[in-house]
């Protein structure tokens, strides 16, 4: 009589018991979420407020719309539909298409509202130089 395989099962169900002994590791939301995301270079800062109706939004109190297939991101990066955000403000980073739309949005953590961003009118490219005013000169490669 061949006992290997009720041994070898036998190992597992032991292996099996003692992992389900050991404590897991639960990963938390704080874990998850980075404290500060990266932004496009482009990206403006503003406060918008869903109406009712989506597409249809005002971005610091002005009326604006989202274009089709507009990207929302919530403060864990992760998704969020138009539709659920209706009624409802926050501070937000954003970047517009080339026909004005507003196409992507991060909705902003505590700690990235804190971070200073240019509102100010920006595109998505850079003609002219790039120079570096803020390095002191004697720092910069040669």
């Amino acid at each position: 009589m061949n006992r290997c395989p009720l041994r070898l099962a036998g190992a597992l169900f032991a292996l099996a018991a003692l992992a389900a002994a050991l404590p897991a590791a639960a990963q938390t939301a704080a874990d998850t979420q980075p404290a500060v995301r990266t932004f496009p270079a482009a990206a403006l800062r503003g406060e918008m407020t869903v109406s009712p109706t989506p597409p249809v939004i005002t971005l610091d109190g002005k009326p604006d719309r989202l274009s089709p297939g507009a990207r929302i991101r919530g403060i864990d990066n992760r998704p969020v539909m138009s539709g659920a955000l209706a009624g409802q403000s926050a501070v937000v980073n954003y970047l517009r298409e080339p026909a004005g739309n507003v196409h992507e949005v991060w909705i902003l953590s505590s700690a990235e509202i804190k971070l200073k961003r240019p509102n100010t009118q920006a595109s998505w490219f850079s003609i002219g130089s790039s120079v570096d005013t803020e390095t002191p000169p004697a720092i910069l490669p040669r």
